[in-house]
C-alpha cells in the first residue's frame, strides 16, 4: 500500500481553506461539505502515518477506529 498522507494532507488543508471562504461567503452548504472533506481526508494522513489503512468517509467512524 502506498503512504500516501502528504497527499491526503495536502488536501485536508486545501479543503479546510475552501470551508472558511464559503463560510465568509455566507454559503453554509458548501461550508460544512468541505470542512467534513477535510476532516476526513486529515484523518486518512493519520492512519497513514501510523501504517494503517482507513476506508469510509464517515469522521465518526474513522475516529472511533483509531
Amino acid at each position: 500500500m502506498p503512504n500516501r498522507k502528504e497527499d491526503w494532507l495536502k488536501q485536508a488543508k486545501r479543503d479546510l481553506a475552501h470551508a472558511w471562504h464559503s463560510l465568509e461567503a455566507k454559503d453554509y452548504e458548501w461550508a460544512c461539505f468541505a470542512a467534513q472533506q477535510a476532516a476526513e481526508k486529515a484523518l486518512k494522513a493519520l492512519y497513514q502515518s501510523l501504517g494503517a489503512e482507513a476506508r469510509g468517509h464517515s469522521v465518526y467512524g474513522l475516529l472511533e477506529r483509531l
